[in-house]
């Protein structure tokens, strides 16, 4: 599967040519970070942090609450990887500091060990120094202590140069069970697809920014089909994971959702591009791709507007929805335009009401002694609480991807009470 890179450079997105012959200046790495993010994980990577002439810090970190972002350059100690897994970072590349009492200090399956290599040997401080050890000793070193390796072709990165194969497989039979990641070299979808065979993972930057690879292509490059027809089975969810129904895409489907950001399909009945939602508004943005372990089936992850997705005007092609997802959705709608009279537009309204409610419900889920009268104070504390967000302007999208960041936390927060807060109705919080 495809990873792509993001390289940071005095705040901006570049790409250099052997590590230093600056070759593509793309500017401001936020839109990119926006693009990149369908294909799942991308790779941030802070050039000035590597070369210790610099930070890009901030704006990592931004990057980091824009797409799901495994980061590296610069991170030479356990309390800066922590800092990073603790502000949302899928994973750490960790290079020079790649080493096994640092590495046991950190969750392995969220770091990668960065082995960056000119004709095999391993090279750091940039790339600028080497270090007489060879990039298979390295991963014997180091493949009990981490999640995955990224081996960098440096004497191939940025110059367009295709894939050595045989060097790929000897070092995937050398990781053993440990993912790699392989960068530097290449040029297109037909290498991101062999290295999946190969079993690891493309890294790309030159090949994306330079428009000789398409990005849509790349995410489906490892696909493979058993129909006669040629196409992928295709799972389309919400945010929360709720299938809505089932479509089937190909390469040139899959290209246009990419390039529109977009919930684009292939139509069997009419042998092309569907686009959902181009006549009913029923439209979808497209948040993620996901290629199953088989790599024949694809999961496309949207945010759906209007009635639904089915043509019956349904949420699902199963009929309606129900839980927290569609009263989350029927606040959100309300706070809009809720209708005259409705409980939610006169909370909505009414601030101090809401405020009220909210610690009254609070207090009676800590009174409750049965099981039942839990759940029915945890439902009425969840509706004011998702009020209370909606006024503010955050749906439970929002809230989950909160959640999702806290979850990726290192260290804990230590939850004690505020001193100054006490669940009684009215009371200043």
């Amino acid at each position: 599967m495809i990873v792509p890179s993001i390289d940071l450079q005095g705040g901006r997105a570049v790409q250099l040519r052997g590590g230093k012959e600056l070759v593509i200046d793309a500017g401001d790495p936020r839109p990119i970070a926006e693009r990149f993010r369908v294909a799942g994980e991308i790779a941030v990577v802070d050039l000035d942090g590597a070369t210790g002439e610099g930070s890009n810090a901030e704006l990592m970190r931004e990057l980091c609450s824009i797409a799901d972002c495994r980061v590296g350059g610069g991170i030479r100690d356990v309390r800066t990887a922590i800092d990073w897994l603790n502000a949302g970072a899928t994973k750490v590349v960790l290079g020079t500091a790649a080493r096994p009492e640092v590495l046991r200090e950190l969750p392995r399956e969220r770091t990668i060990a960065a082995l960056d290599a000119v004709h095999g040997e391993v090279v750091v401080k940039g790339w600028r120094e080497s270090t007489g050890r060879t990039v298979l000793d390295r991963i014997d070193e180091l493949r009990e202590h981490v999640g995955g390796f990224l081996v960098t072709f440096v004497e191939r990165e940025g110059r367009m140069a295709g894939i050595d194969a045989s060097a790929v497989e000897e070092i995937v039979s050398r990781a053993g069970d440990v993912r790699v990641t392989i960068a530097g070299g290449v040029r297109n979808a037909e290498d991101v697809r062999l290295l999946d065979r190969l079993g690891c993972d493309a890294q790309v930057g030159m090949a994306i920014y330079n428009g000789s690879m398409d990005l849509g292509d790349a995410i489906c490059a490892p696909m493979r089909s058993d129909r006669t027809d040629g196409l992928w089975a295709t799972v389309v969810c919400d945010e929360r994971g709720v299938a809505l129904g089932l479509c089937y895409s190909n390469a040139e489907s899959v290209r246009a959702a990419v390039e529109q950001r977009r919930g684009v399909y292939w139509s069997r009945s009419r042998g092309g591009l569907w686009v959902k939602g181009e006549t009913s508004g029923d439209v979808q943005e497209l948040v993620r791709i996901d290629l199953d372990c088989d790599r024949d089936a694809i999961r496309f992850t949207v945010r759906q507007a209007g009635r639904g997705f089915c043509h019956n005007g349904t949420r699902t092609c199963w009929g309606e929805d129900g839980g927290v997802g569609r009263l989350a959705r029927t606040i959100v709608a309300r706070a809009g335009e809720a209708p005259p009279g409705s409980y939610t537009r006169r909370l909505l309204e009414d601030r101090e009401l809401l405020r009220s409610k909210l610690l009254e419900e609070a207090n009676e889920l800590l009174d409750a002694s049965t099981p039942a009268e839990a759940a029915w104070e945890a439902a009425d504390v969840l509706y004011f609480a998702l009020v209370a967000a909606g006024a503010r302007g955050a749906g439970l999208a929002e809230i989950e991807r909160e959640l999702e960041r806290r979850a990726r936390r290192v260290t804990r927060r230590g939850g004690d009470a505020k001193g100054n807060v006490e669940l009684t109705p009215g009371t200043e919080g």
